[in-house]
């Protein structure tokens, strides 16, 4: 006799922490962090022709890159957090490289309009991302904590 396993697709624990994430993604906090997060991207991407120094060929490649990453990593957050959430942690590392990237890609010395295009992207990307993260695992351990309250609470004697 065979006996056939459940994918872990299929498993209830999985379907519920999905949802609890897809929840936590549709408050309003989550909406203006993954907007701002979108928006950040995109000026990122076109910043090199806003502020000018499409000269420095290493940095402009350096924004448009990481302008559509984070703008790609915002929209797969905004439509399925609850199956993008386990890659959240790259939207920081991109926005804190924005911030340092004026100082550590080679080419010639940026002007001062474009270290403070890029540490002002750079920051509103990380904070936005940093607040994405925390929406989700607060949702997630606050139901958490509803739950094992709950079952605290089955488990006293009545008398």
């Amino acid at each position: 006799m065979t006996v056939r396993t459940p994918r872990i697709e299929d498993h209830p624990d999985l379907a519920e922490l999905r949802l609890r994430y897809e929840e936590a993604a549709e408050t309003p906090t989550a909406q203006v962090a993954e907007g701002l997060t979108f928006l950040s991207g995109l000026y990122l991407a076109i910043s090199p022709w806003v502020v000018g120094f499409t000269g420095n060929s290493s940095l402009t490649a350096s924004n448009v890159i990481c302008g559509v990453a984070l703008a790609v990593l915002a929209l797969c957050f905004a439509t399925m957090y609850g199956h993008s959430h386990r890659i959240a942690w790259v939207a920081p590392i991109i926005s804190a490289w924005v911030i340092v990237s004026p100082w550590l890609v080679s080419g010639p010395t940026p002007s001062v309009r474009v270290i403070v295009s890029n540490v002002i992207v750079g920051l509103v990307g990380l904070v936005c991302t940093i607040a994405m993260m925390s929406v989700g695992r607060r949702r997630v351990a606050d139901t958490a904590g509803l739950r094992a309250s709950a079952q605290s609470y089955r488990d006293v004697p009545r008398p």
